[in-house]
């Protein structure tokens, strides 16, 4: 007869949406599955089993059956004793569910890692991230050395080699070897219930630039967006430049929390890291155990597959490296793994400015050019990008910022798309070879670009291409001078057409002050007493 009673409960009693009955101990729901042969009968009227039941009503729930085979009244006693003491213990259940917060998600240590990337420690797939040696495996783990290992995709890439094992990314469709992007980014969806310090890293910096211009546009970018910034670091990894500033605010606002370091695919974080542990290995004997077994640096984008813990502090907390973010509009996400080392880059960045009037400087062609300019080009960024000139003043000036790697073509724009089918994957890469132009989808997205500007001396804005660069436009280049300038005073608007291929971002912002050149235009802007109050300071 119990079965009735819990029948009548589940069905016509409403609940709110949010109760979990997953949550419920499955040990109380037990009784509820014991088979009784029973014949039930409602004595509710349609229009009544509409409505809940109050809790009276549910524990007062009368059983009824009748035939040879009914209960005898002991057995209805102790049913009925039953389904009360369930009916309690889901009330009591829901009850305490709406005190019940949200669970917070630890990163889990208890799980074998390799200490270069942070995939799971395995044995059984020879090409899938975290794989060892059966026999190592045994012997790291009867003397407690698992944290010591590092998996053979690790070593391979320690030596070059480029391994990608993001699904998705690199040319690759995926598979049961690769993480795909989603699960990376799902592995850092814990860091918002976390009391941590994080550490966000932006690659930047030509070689020139004044330091004071960068800092100040870096925090007018952070507080446009409402970014909670604590403050703003200009750091080389490679140079150790600006890192000590870092260890140091580290260890003033940690105050014994965790410290993440994050940032998108192949930026440079266990760079830094590597960096942030040299420097701090001065001071901290943590810091320079930690040396031994730092993270793996790499070219290939989705180096890093699972947080790596590092016991960095002697004062608590733990440092930890994070798996990059993948992001499906980077040019990244669409490059074959063979080609991301062009990608990469292996020095200061160096604009690349058309016209060059450095070039036409040095042989004696200043004010010598076509007396309308870039218009009526197109200039290819490699076989990544192309920029259709459709607008322009006569002194108007590109200049790319980028891969050193990824060459520049101009040919006028009638003959561009015979120039890019015939050279792309030859001049124009990536891709690189004809296997890889034969899979590559082309420049499939076209955006129309019209800048405007007040100042025909001053930088209009920059063209960013999501994870390969950006290009800076300026209106007018003082060492651009050419005659018969009829109409340049009457454009207020640069016009142009840009193309990537299909989920790569097109983004235009506020000109970067880069170079030299760039602390003579920047201005800064005057703050009230209350953004300066509030807004983030930055160190050098």
């Amino acid at each position: 007869m119990a079965l009735k009673t819990i029948s009548t409960f589940l069905s016509p009693l409403s609940l709110p949406n949010h109760h979990n009955f997953s949550n419920f101990n499955t040990k109380s729901l037990n009784i509820y599955r014991i088979p009784t042969l029973v014949s039930c009968k409602s004595t509710q009227s349609q229009t009544q089993s509409q409505f809940p039941l109050s809790e009276t009503q549910l524990l007062s729930s009368e059983p009824d059956g009748t035939g040879a085979a009914a209960p005898t009244r002991g057995d209805r006693f102790l049913e009925r004793q039953q389904a009360d003491e369930a009916a309690k213990l889901v009330i009591k259940e829901i009850r305490k569910s709406k005190k019940k917060k949200k669970k917070v998600l630890k990163v889990n240590t208890l799980v074998a890692s390799c200490y270069g990337c942070g995939a799971p420690l395995q044995t059984s797939e020879l090409d899938a991230p975290g794989y060892v040696d059966t026999d190592a495996y045994e012997l790291k783990k009867k003397h407690h050395q698992l944290r010591t290992v590092l998996c053979g995709r690790c070593r391979l890439l320690s030596h070059g080699q480029m391994i990608t094992a993001v699904g998705g990314n690199g040319g690759y469709p995926g598979g049961k070897q690769f993480v795909s992007a989603d699960e990376l980014r799902e592995k850092l969806s814990n860091l918002r219930h976390e009391k941590a310090l994080i550490v966000k890293l932006v690659d930047l910096l030509p070689k020139g630039t004044d330091f004071n211009c960068v800092g100040d546009w870096v925090v007018e970018a952070t507080t446009k967006k409402k970014l909670n910034v604590l403050s703003v670091h200009l750091t080389s990894s490679k140079s150790l430049v600006g890192i000590a500033g870092v260890a140091s605010e580290i260890q003033k606002e940690k105050k014994g929390r965790d410290v993440y370091i994050l940032g998108s695919a192949n930026v440079g974080k266990s760079a830094f890291i590597s960096a942030l542990l040299k420097m701090m290995a001065q001071r901290d004997p943590a810091a320079a155990a930690a040396q031994k077994y730092k993270p793996i640096q790499s070219a290939v984008p989705g180096t890093t597959l699972g947080p790596i813990q590092i016991d960095a502090f002697l004062g608590g907390g733990k440092l930890f490296d994070t798996p990059g973010v993948h992001l499906h509009h980077r040019q990244a996400a669409v490059v074959h793994s063979e080609d991301l080392p062009v990608l990469a880059p292996q020095s200061r960045l160096r604009g690349q400015s058309f016209p060059d009037c450095q070039v036409a400087s040095k042989n004696g062609m200043a004010g010598k050019f076509n007396p309308i300019g870039l218009k009526g080009f197109s200039i290819f960024w490699g076989g990544l990008v192309r920029i259709d000139v459709l607008q322009v003043l006569p002194e108007t000036c590109l200049t790319f910022y980028g891969p050193k790697r990824l060459q520049i073509h101009v040919v006028p724009t009638d003959k561009a798309d015979e120039f890019y089918k015939k050279e792309l994957g030859v001049k124009l890469t990536p891709p690189t070879g004809k296997d890889k132009v034969d899979e590559w989808r082309g420049l499939e997205t076209m955006q129309q670009l019209k800048i405007k500007f007040e100042d025909p001396e001053r930088p209009a804005s920059d063209v960013a291409i999501s994870g390969l660069g950006w290009i800076a436009v300026e209106p007018k280049r003082k060492s651009l001078r050419i005659s018969d300038n009829n109409f340049a005073e009457t454009i207020k608007e640069l016009h142009l057409t840009v193309r990537v291929p299909g989920p790569v971002e097109i983004f235009v912002r506020p000109p970067f002050p880069v170079g030299k050149a760039g602390a003579e235009w920047y201005q800064y802007r005057e703050l009230t007493a209350k953004e300066e109050e509030v807004r983030s300071k930055w160190y050098f």
